[in-house]
């Protein structure tokens, strides 16, 4: 079995809409996203969802087995598939002129889905099989099921609001009635909007149409493509956003980091208690050494007031005998 584990950025294939394409009598809706040298795909014919993701070195080894000439890198020949496969996975009936390219479509045993691929690479044939295997429930879940039915739910809403709309549009109308204003053009006269019968008789006429599986891929059209990326890129942003608060709260719930938070606490308080319990002897010494100092000064100055007084008394007598 060929290993085609290449580890691609799912949001760069969810972000693409679905394409609703014709290849070989087959109408499908199809999802790719082609890198430099890797592609991912997705396939559904509303009955099931195939997919293929392959790297550089699957590409390699699938080249040289189809094509048993083929010496070139991938890069040599992977511009020229994507060239020639892109335009029928976006819905163009025709590759360009000058590939001269066909695909076909064979389903295989075990709900396998291959397309192959004939065309002319510098003049020689060149052959590629896409071999779709059957997606994932969590695949089909996350590309197809859950922004489908956020679709379903935006368009419902968008429905209410236009119904409302239409009754409040009638009452207006009936106040210009009754207020003497009327219609300069008959033909412009329309029905009051009654929801239970406008839905009733919407159903009657849409319901087998929206029920067929081949209207169903061909009616995905551009309206709809342009809502899915608007459900998809809102709901990428969400989890985005959801992510990095859970790794905030992961940050602040860390156990390595609330010890050593409340070891340091800890020391701090030790300290303040150390410094509280040593402060009053140090006042004490402190208010020691400064009573010692003071009255040494009183000495020091009573000794010399002595000496000062003692030395007058000495100048008078030896100048007046």
């Amino acid at each position: 079995m060929e290993a085609t584990g290449v580890s691609s950025d799912d949001d760069d294939l969810l972000r693409q809409p679905w394409l609703p394409v014709a290849i070989d009598g087959w109408n499908l809706l199809a999802k790719s996203c082609f890198g430099e040298t890797k592609y991912r795909l997705l396939l559904t014919d509303l009955r099931c969802v195939w997919e293929e993701t392959m790297n550089s070195a699957a590409i390699q080894i699938r080249a040289q087995e189809l094509n048993k000439r083929l010496q070139a890198p991938v890069k040599a020949f992977f511009s020229h598939l994507c060239e020639v496969v892109q335009p029928r996975l976006s819905g163009s009936s025709r590759p360009p002129e000058e590939c001269e390219a066909g695909i076909s479509v064979t389903p295989l045993d075990g709900g396998h889905l291959s397309l192959r691929l004939k065309s002319k690479l510098t003049g020689l044939p060149f052959y590629w099989e896409f071999r779709c295997s059957p997606a994932p429930i969590a695949v089909v879940c996350v590309h197809l099921v859950q922004p489908l039915l956020s679709m379903s739910h935006m368009l419902h809403q968008q429905v209410e609001q236009l119904e409302g709309l239409l009754v409040s549009k009638d009452a207006e109308i009936l106040d210009y009635k009754e207020n003497g204003a009327t219609l300069s053009r008959a033909r412009l006269q329309t029905d009051i909007f009654e929801r239970h019968a406008y839905r009733s008789s919407f159903l009657a006429k849409t319901l087998s149409a929206a029920c067929c599986e081949r209207d169903g891929v061909r009616n995905f059209g551009g309206d709809l493509q342009e809502l899915y990326a608007a459900v998809v890129a809102h709901g990428n942003a969400r989890k985005r956003k959801l992510s990095e608060q859970d790794r905030l709260v992961a940050a602040s719930a860390d156990p390595t980091t609330s010890s050593s938070g409340a070891e340091a606490d800890a020391e701090g308080g030790e300290a303040d208690s150390e410094q509280k319990q040593t402060s009053p002897v140090v006042e004490a010494g402190d208010r020691n050494v400064r009573t010692a100092a003071t009255q040494q000064q009183l000495v020091t100055c009573g000794r010399a007031e002595r000496a000062s007084s003692k030395a007058k008394k000495k100048k008078a007598v030896g100048l007046f005998r």
